[in-house]
């Protein structure tokens, strides 16, 4: 495959990365302003369903020390291309340097456990619809 297409493969996979971590952080900010602020949207239970599962498959990842296979795939793809680091395009540069940062291991996994902790708070605290077939609640 040309080295062009791969790195193209792995800008990719980086942006749907940050989109994840966006989903993730600005879902629960969501669901405790729209508690506030009455937006029925952020009591929707699938949003929440699949807001909980992102975050705690994130959460369980990090206890058993494992590595985002986002992570592992994009860099996989990076070295077949021929390229070890981040240097690319300016769009490039600053998601990887929002998404990848240096700190000990124990950092991330306390951040990942606290985090998950509260939006699994927000799941008692702003409590998604029960009813059947609403899908906006």
């Amino acid at each position: 495959m040309a080295p062009s297409l791969l790195l193209l493969m792995a800008d990719t996979i980086l942006v749907v990365h940050v989109l994840f971590v966006v989903f993730v952080v600005f879902g629960l900010l969501a669901i405790y302003a729209g508690y506030f602020l009455r937006w029925r949207w952020v009591r929707n239970k699938k949003f929440r369903i699949l807001h909980l599962s992102a975050i705690g498959y994130v959460v369980v990842q990090s206890w058993l020390g494992a590595v985002c296979p986002l992570t592992t795939w994009e860099m996989a793809l990076r070295a077949e291309a021929g390229t070890a680091t981040y240097t690319g395009s300016f769009i490039q540069y600053w998601l990887q340097s929002l998404l990848y940062y240096t700190a000990p291991e124990w950092v991330f996994v306390l951040l990942y456990t606290v985090f998950g902790s509260l939006v699994l708070c927000s799941w008692f605290l702003v409590r998604p619809n029960q009813q059947k077939g609403s899908d906006d609640g």
